[in-house]
């Protein structure tokens, strides 16, 4: 089920810090209370291969999401204690110590679900009944997302457990969306701020392949 276009889901999850305490987010709430862009990703599991790489990646940038009024938050099904766990392992240790944005423990899979970003690939159904007899891996692909300070999803992607993401990617599509908010513009194919944009009309669009 996609969710661009529509609001994120309405789901109170468990979250850690690098402090140790644990405590409840909303990440609707977080967006429309604070008048924020939320980036959400997700990675399948702590103590693992990419998922590491991942998580500095976007702790390395956390000041540029911060300039663009965006707040980053990780996530897994993993529970707080493997989490707080992970974060006081050092990194070249494969841990994610001097990660300090909150990680969503969402050990009842509740919002995962919900998405629809579980890896159920190896799950069994009784034949007569539909109901699940063999658990998938019940572990999340990495999933994005990017919500709008209206609790709005703008930007939803999936990758499959191998492929690493681009940090930068998402700094750029929150620019080009910020853009879209403020200038009435849209943003061509691989625009970057300070680029032009073009009017949404078939003039504009005219005028922008006319001069690119």
């Amino acid at each position: 089920m996609a969710f661009v276009g529509k609001k994120f889901p309405n789901l109170n999850v468990d979250a850690m810090n690098e402090m140790g305490d644990t405590f409840k987010v909303n990440v609707l709430e977080e967006a429309v209370n604070n008048k924020k862009k939320v980036i959400l990703f997700w990675y399948p599991k702590d103590f693992t291969f990419v998922c590491p790489t991942e998580l500095h990646a976007f702790q390395d940038a956390l000041g540029e999401f911060e300039k663009r009024n965006t707040i980053v938050i990780g996530a897994s099904c993993d529970t707080p204690e493997v989490h707080f766990a992970w974060l006081n392992t050092a990194k070249d240790n494969g841990g994610i110590e001097g990660v300090t944005y909150p990680i969503l423990a969402d050990t009842n899979r509740n919002l995962a679900s919900t998405l629809g970003i579980l890896d159920i690939t190896n799950e069994e159904y009784d034949e007569e009944t539909g109901n699940v007899i063999v658990e998938g891996d019940n572990v999340t692909y990495r999933a994005t997302y990017i919500i709008d300070e209206e609790g709005t999803v703008v930007h939803e992607g999936i990758n499959h457990m191998p492929l690493g993401r681009n940090v930068n990617e998402f700094l750029r599509l929150i620019d080009a969306y910020t853009h879209v908010q403020e200038k009435g513009e849209v943003c061509p194919a691989n625009w970057e701020e300070g680029k032009d944009a073009m009017q949404a009309n078939r003039a504009g669009t005219a005028a922008y392949l006319a001069s690119h």
